[in-house]
């Protein structure tokens, strides 16, 4: 199967603008820009035939010389990773499958995404897959106060038998009744944000209006699921840390720490 990585990234941001050019120190105290290390990180997916970056922005396109990664340029219109996507379709190779790999979740395991490979290997009829894992009480407690606060903390999803998406949300779903995080391991499943598409599925996503939920939610995927499309998720195994994002400023410092503690330059 020729599967492709595309890492979406856009200087504009509501909450953290600039943050692809932001740099991060390694094990060693190398400082890199975040794009280049998302690359990086994209390179440890075995299976895939090439990695480029997707995006609007010049200074972007320019970091991304020192990890000699190949570059696509897309239209500042584009309002999400998906759809950034999709537009860089007609600059690819008749790829089977592309894989969005976010472009602030450099600590996100390479394993995750060759499990999304395996999975559209092994069903041919799946359009969509992403990967979601298992919440520890602890963290689903933790997400519970970001709520409270009004801070939003993750996006979870409830599946039906065949492990297909019900539903996504910024909100903690299903509803936990008393004692239901009593164990070590919650009933709350964590949505990890990379995915993998057929071609077919992200031309039907460009051609779908944003739907309601999409835009309360502010979940891209949500429209996969409104234009009637399956999303297979795919069961991961919970990492022993916290798998960080870079969305704020105070997430360099952790993102930095966890970067040391794997041996990263």
């Amino acid at each position: 199967m020729n599967a492709v990585i595309l890492i979406p990234a856009r200087y504009q941001s509501s909450r953290y603008p600039g943050k692809p050019l932001v740099e991060l120190k390694g094990a060693t105290g190398t400082a890199k820009p975040l794009i280049q290390r998302s690359v990086e990180a994209a390179r440890r997916v075995r299976g895939v035939s090439g990695v480029f970056v997707v995006t609007d922005d010049e200074g972007i396109a320019h970091a991304c010389a020192p990890a000699k990664v190949g570059v696509i340029m897309t239209s500042p219109e584009c309002r999400n990773g998906t759809e950034r996507c999709a537009e860089a379709l007609a600059q690819l190779h008749d790829p089977d499958l592309v894989i969005n790999f976010q472009g602030d979740a450099l600590l996100t395991p390479p394993g995750f995404v060759e499990a999304l490979i395996a999975r559209m290997e092994d069903d041919r009829d799946a359009l969509v897959a992403t990967p979601a894992m298992r919440m520890r009480s602890d963290d689903v407690r933790v997400l519970q106060a970001e709520e409270a606060a009004g801070r939003v903390g993750g996006t979870t999803v409830v599946t039906n038998v065949l492990g297909h998406a019900l539903y996504f949300s910024k909100r903690i779903i299903p509803h936990l009744p008393g004692g239901a995080l009593s164990r070590e391991m919650a009933p709350v499943r964590l949505h990890v944000g990379v995915y993998a598409y057929r071609p077919d599925a992200l031309q039907r996503y460009a051609a779908t209006p944003v739907s309601e939920l999409e835009a309360l939610e502010g979940l891209e995927q949500l429209r996969f699921l409104v234009a009637g499309i399956s999303v297979a998720v795919v069961d991961v195994e919970t990492p022993p840390y916290a798998l960080r994002e870079l969305n704020n400023p105070e997430d360099v410092a952790p993102i930095e720490q966890a970067l040391a503690e794997a041996g990263l330059e």
